[in-house]
């Protein structure tokens, strides 16, 4: 079983960070790391921020930081979509954020999953729609292999401003949202007040315009009750979609 925040937060925060290879698929730098610490061994993702290629929409050096926040995003929801992560302020290519590595079928990916194993993706779902996720390839959605848990990676591009959602999940569009996904939203807006620790951290990833942004589309969902259809006026899928 993977190991569980508290015992990676001062693995991560602390230990020794070593290389051991690079993925190559991408365009930014991302890197296959073990963190060693207090005997134990870790297997993680590291992303330096220098590693990031400069984007027109944007802001340079930020792409990090916003995994860092969509992983706080679902933990507040209850959903813990996101292997744990964090900003490491010291990494062998500099800060970068760290994710824990989950052990999975690459050659199972949303465009072959089974029906059953699709059904259980209207949180992945709602998750995009919050953090305005602008690239959602069928990859980047998996299930660990002992535990059968569902996990979604690879949130750089997340939190902007303008409706930039691109995905290739659409299979629940127009669908109400279930109950029990409507309460985590009400959740999720009662958590982003300025006095909450939710608001607090976040602060450290987005600007205030991208947090007042989330809040917005949190609020928008709810008085929709449902998943909304693709957008007519531009791409709705990333490119490439795997």
């Amino acid at each position: 079983m993977p190991a569980q925040p508290n015992e990676l937060q001062p693995a991560f925060a602390q230990g020794k960070i070593e290389l051991k290879g690079q993925f190559t698929f991408g365009s930014n730098y991302t890197f296959l790391v073990e963190v060693q610490h207090a005997g134990q061994v870790f297997p993680a993702v590291y992303k330096p921020v220098r590693g990031e290629q400069p984007l027109w929409d944007f802001p340079a050096n930020s792409l990090a930081g916003r995994e860092v926040a969509t992983y706080l995003v679902s933990q507040a929801l209850g959903w813990n979509l996101v292997p744990y992560t964090l900003l490491r302020t010291e990494g062998p290519f500099g800060p970068g954020s760290l994710q824990a590595y989950i052990d999975h079928n690459p050659a199972y990916h949303y465009f072959n999953f089974k029906p059953a194993d699709r059904e259980r993706l209207r949180p992945v779902v709602l998750f995009d729609l919050l953090i305005n996720n602008a690239d959602r390839k069928g990859s980047h959605i998996f299930f660990e292999k002992r535990t059968r848990r569902l996990y979604a990676i690879d949130h750089g591009l997340c939190f902007h401003t303008e409706d930039k959602l691109r995905t290739v999940i659409w299979d629940f569009a127009g669908e109400p949202l279930p109950a029990d996904l409507l309460t985590a939203l009400h959740q999720l807006r009662a958590a982003l007040r300025p006095t909450d620790s939710l608001h607090t951290a976040l602060s450290d990833f987005l600007a205030p315009a991208e947090i007042a942004a989330l809040d917005e589309r949190a609020a928008a969902l709810i008085v929709a009750e449902s998943f909304p259809l693709p957008p007519q006026d531009r791409r709705a899928f990333p490119y490439p979609p795997l």
